[in-house]
């Protein structure tokens, strides 16, 4: 089964999924560990790691009354392996404050053009800190022996040991997001040991039902543990939404839709684009790669119905995976028939067409694009999705936008998160997602849901698939990969494609719109692009092509 048939988007980009009530427990009889080859995007075969010639040096840890927040582990197995998933109902961990943790936290943009050396020596020393003060007195830790460099992180010595009663009382003193990215460094060189132990101390500071970097925490663990287990694409598997629609599911995407401005970011912008640029045309032909409700066309042929004149014919295509059904009840149909009955209100005359396959499998004659129309071509939050020539020689990405560039388009919108994590090796690709979904879910927090609840089912369901696939999964089954606006202009000027310059109507619109949401959300006109931002981290681009 194709990577493109396992996965609907979640997060920022669609809501597909299913409560899951529980996963499956793994086997730790014999595991196999990715080693230092994770830093190769290419992928690693893995080195088979038997637990029983490690078993002298896994942490237990000792049952007393310091430790009361722990239990007694028999098997280094159950050191790794945590029945408290964040995708079950006991998911909802102890919550400890992050008293290191602001709401003024300033995010780093990942083009910020700052020094990667320094930036790693300070995240180096601060993780060799973190460690030192994880370790006993007894560990007697010197630079020449017990603590050494292992590929670009830290590894304790099998003899140092975890004082654990120490770790009680630190544990609310200790930064989440170092210790996350200690256990992220642990886990890349395939020091076991030492990600269990890592893992032990994150249970006891994530939580679903916590502040946002603590319910972050609690995902980003959970894709860290299934990257150790190689159980990521089981866990996805799990989260597959396989059922039809629920009430539950259109609720959580409700919540944000609402409190997060992500989506009408992308429908308003690219509507402004698409209006200007189709202003005199009689006949006009939609193709949106991504169409889910189809919710952004109702408002454009809204604004085309009023337009001097009368209204152009409209045809739309919509390209939809057959799985988004799910998050529907129901076929394109559906959307079609909504769509129908818009336009016959706005006595528009109308066109639907689907295409009910994933994106990667469209071929020119499924657009059925007919002499005399105005082409006009949608990538809301889709195109990350096609595997490019990283993953396999067929590159689905850049064919897309070579086939889309042979339809002579009057106008081709794109919009995508600003993030980098397309070919990143693991460990960088983990420092990434955590400062993204950190600002993501500071973001949600803000809309200020007043069901706290339905929040965390949100999160849960249409967001935390995605960070497990960024972290867990490689190769083919990664099929979260993002890019900056600067690949994707890339990509576009090698198809033959100009930058389409955005008009000042476009930045108003979205300015209008983002005065609904918290303060923190900006727009910034740069690179010919609009960027969304959340404080000052780029959230989201939008930019139009010719």
């Amino acid at each position: 089964m194709q990577t493109s048939q396992e996965h609907r988007s979640a997060g920022i980009h669609g809501f597909y999924h299913q409560p899951v009530q529980e996963i499956d427990p793994y086997g730790f009889s014999r595991v196999q560990i990715l080693d230092s080859n994770m830093y190769s995007d290419a992928g690693s075969q893995g080195t088979s790691v038997s637990f029983d010639t490690c078993l002298g040096q896994f942490v237990t840890l000792e049952s007393s009354s310091a430790t009361s927040g722990f239990v007694v582990y028999d098997s280094p197995a159950a050191s790794i392996s945590s029945n408290r998933s964040p995708f079950s109902p006991q998911g909802s961990h102890s919550c400890i404050s992050d008293p290191h943790h602001s709401p003024e936290n300033i995010y780093g943009s990942p083009s910020s053009g700052s020094s990667s050396a320094d930036e790693d020596n300070i995240l180096r020393q601060k993780l060799r800190e973190l460690e030192i003060s994880l370790l006993g007195p007894e560990s007697d830790i010197t630079d020449s022996d017990s603590f050494c460099f292992v590929s670009g992180g830290y590894q304790a010595e099998p003899s140092a040991s975890w004082d654990w009663n120490q770790m009680m009382e630190m544990i609310p003193r200790l930064d989440l997001k170092q210790v996350l990215l200690a256990c992220a460094d642990a886990v890349s060189n395939a020091d076991i040991q030492r990600a269990a132990g890592l893992m032990h101390v994150l249970d006891q500071m994530v939580s679903v039902s916590g502040e946002p970097i603590q319910r972050l925490g609690a995902y980003m663990l959970e894709g860290l543990r299934a990257r150790l287990e190689l159980s990521g694409s089981k866990i996805y598997r799990a989260l597959k939404c396989e059922a039809p629609i629920s009430s539950d599911l259109m609720t959580y995407m409700g919540i944000l839709y609402q409190i997060c401005p992500y989506w009408k970011f992308a429908y308003t912008s690219a509507n402004v684009v698409i209006r200007e640029a189709v202003e005199y045309e009689s006949r006009i032909h939609i193709i949106d790669f991504q169409i889910a409700q189809g919710s952004q066309w109702i408002l454009l042929m809204q604004m085309l119905a009023s337009r001097p004149g009368g209204p152009p014919a409209i045809r739309i295509t919509g390209v939809d995976d057959s799985q988004s059904a799910h998050a529907r009840g129901g076929g394109l149909d559906i959307v079609g028939h909504r769509l129908s009955k818009v336009a016959e209100s706005c006595n528009v005359p109308f066109e639907f067409h689907d295409v009910a396959m994933d994106g990667c499998e469209v071929q020119l004659e499924h657009l059925r694009v007919q002499s005399g129309e105005a082409v006009v071509v949608n990538f809301p939050y889709v195109l990350h999705h096609m595997p490019d020539e990283s993953v396999n020689t067929w590159n689905h990405r850049d064919r897309l936008i070579r086939m889309v560039k042979s339809l002579s388009p009057r106008i081709v919108t794109l919009v995508e998160q600003e993030s980098n994590t397309n070919t990143k090796p693991f460990f960088p690709r983990f420092i990434e997602t955590l400062d993204y979904y950190t600002a993501m879910f500071e973001s949600i927090a803000a809309g200020g849901s007043k069901d706290v609840k339905q929040r965390i089912n949100a999160e849960q369901q249409c967001v935390a698939r995605d960070i497990v696939n960024m972290i867990a999964c490689e190769e083919a089954e990664r099929v979260e990969r993002h890019e900056l606006l600067a690949k994707w202009r890339s990509r576009f000027t090698m198809a033959g494609f100009n930058q389409y310059p955005l008009s000042s109507s476009t930045t108003t619109a979205v300015k209008d719109l983002l005065k609904e949401y918290d303060r923190n959300y900006s727009v910034q006109e740069r690179d010919r692009a609009l960027y969304l931002r959340w404080r000052n981290r780029d959230m989201a681009t939008s930019s139009a092509w010719r």
